[in-house]
């Protein structure tokens, strides 16, 4: 099997389970059962592996854990600036998009993905997931009802300057923080089962510019950072000893201003940094 193929399928499994370490898993397992299959009444093994691995990611999704002991459950990040291919980078989805995907039940999810990521035809996708066309179809509707104005758009996505923000809170400038802000900013958490982080998501200027500055003094002003792109969004990895300990995702808005935050610090989604 070519490498690149094999990263595709990764992609996959990662959409739509949102934690890349158990998508490289579901690949692992569906190739070693793969091997034990009679092959000769395959017309197209690709086609089959992909159908394989998308149905095990959605079995896999319907039986994770949906929370996280501190804070909101959010999808572990990955690092699209040094991908691992050029193949893999463009697929990943976009960060803000695959928090939105916890809106979905899973095989909705895997319908948007595979219309809207990977320009699937609604027959193509009734086949993989042996559904009839006008299920698929419904289910794509109702993804897209959930989503909103949600679209995959990873690849697209315009790179950020983050360094105002950087500076406005390493001298905790309050009113700065504020101004680089939009209306409607939110700022969510996750902790996983072990890191205690704000318990729910946050809204509002006022509030999360407070909030953002407590959390630097108490526990980030003594790390050192540096800037990444994670799911093709401008991110900052704060580190100690070679341990990271916090990644800050930023969603900025049309005007350039940010309009979502992600802390994850929960330490089993950080380690593949």
């Amino acid at each position: 099997m070519k490498d690149s193929f094999y990263r595709k399928l990764r992609v996959y499994a990662y959409n739509i389970i949102g934690i890349y370490d158990d998508a490289n898993d579901i690949v692992q397992d569906v190739l070693e059962k793969f091997i034990k299959v009679e092959k000769s009444g395959i017309d197209n093994e690709e086609a089959y592996l992909i159908r394989m691995v998308i149905n095990s990611s959605i079995n896999f999704k319907k039986r994770m854990k949906k929370f996280s002991a501190y804070g909101t459950w959010l999808p572990e990040p990955v690092q699209t600036d040094s991908a691992d291919s050029m193949l893999e980078r463009e697929l990943i989805a976009d960060y803000a998009l695959m928090v939105l995907f916890e809106k979905l039940n899973p095989k909705e999810r895997a319908v948007f993905i595979l219309k809207e990521g990977f320009d699937y035809k609604h027959h193509e996708i009734a086949e993989v997931l042996d559904i009839t066309d006008a299920n698929s179809r419904k289910l794509l509707g109702r993804a897209k009802l959930k989503l909103g104005n949600g679209v995959f758009v990873g690849r697209q996505m315009k790179r950020h300057d983050i360094s105002p923000f950087l500076k406005a809170l390493n001298s905790s400038d309050i009113n700065k923080l504020e101004s680089l802000f939009s209306e409607n900013i939110s700022f969510s958490a996750d902790g996983g089962d072990s890191v205690q982080v704000v318990a729910t998501n946050t809204i509002g200027k006022s509030n999360i510019s407070k909030l953002l500055v407590i959390i630097y003094k108490n526990f980030l002003n003594d790390k050192s950072y540096k800037i990444s792109v994670m799911n093709h969004q401008v991110s900052i990895i704060y580190k100690s000893q070679e341990r990271t300990n916090s990644c800050l995702l930023f969603s900025f808005n049309n005007e350039g201003y940010i309009e979502s935050i992600y802390s994850v610090v929960d330490p089993f989604k950080l380690t593949n940094f």
